[in-house]
């Protein structure tokens, strides 16, 4: 009878285990990944992250390698990354290079730059040169030649050598296009 007992409880506490276990599976949201990684790269609560569109589209191209003149996930330029962002973020179509694009917006101060404004850059030129789309907390997306898709601060020395001016798209084009 002894034995019997601890057969049944035995089978009783792996049958309360597995029950449990298997409540405790979740399947992963993508977009509570995106606003976490964005949390914890930003710095900023969860619940701060307004456009989770925005961030969800950034952590799906993070680590995409720099292609010059690409738009895929295969290799991707700058110019092409904040295309892509813009048509699948805002519905919206913007230039293709990041000159053709700075004619699109109405320049924005450093300090009054919003989540989705684009931020633009001469690098070692005369000429705008690269663009990245801001995020908030002085932090900006953007396909850089050497790192891929990727997250850099406006006040890293080097991205401050180079900035430029941020810039909203005109009101009137969104209208249009």
């Amino acid at each position: 009878m002894g034995k019997k007992m601890i057969i049944a409880m035995l089978i009783a506490i792996m049958y309360v285990s597995n029950t449990q276990a298997q409540t405790k599976k979740t399947v992963e949201d993508p977009d509570n990944l995106a606003k976490d990684y964005f949390s914890q790269i930003m710095g900023i609560a969860v619940s701060a992250t307004s456009n989770v569109k925005l961030y969800q589209f950034v952590y799906d191209w993070i680590g995409t390698p720099y292609r010059l003149g690409g738009d895929t996930k295969r290799g991707i330029d700058c110019s092409g990354f904040a295309f892509q962002l813009y048509d699948k973020v805002f519905n919206t179509v913007i230039g293709n290079n990041s000159r053709n694009i700075f004619t699109m917006v109405n320049p924005v101060s450093k300090d009054d730059l919003k989540e989705g404004d684009l931020v633009f850059f001469k690098i070692k030129s005369r000429a705008i040169s690269h663009v990245g789309v801001y995020l908030g907390d002085d932090k900006f997306a953007h396909a850089s030649s050497s790192r891929g898709v990727t997250i850099s601060n406006l006040n890293e020395s080097y991205w401050k050598r180079y900035y430029y001016k941020g810039g909203r798209l005109i009101e009137s084009l969104k209208e249009q296009l």
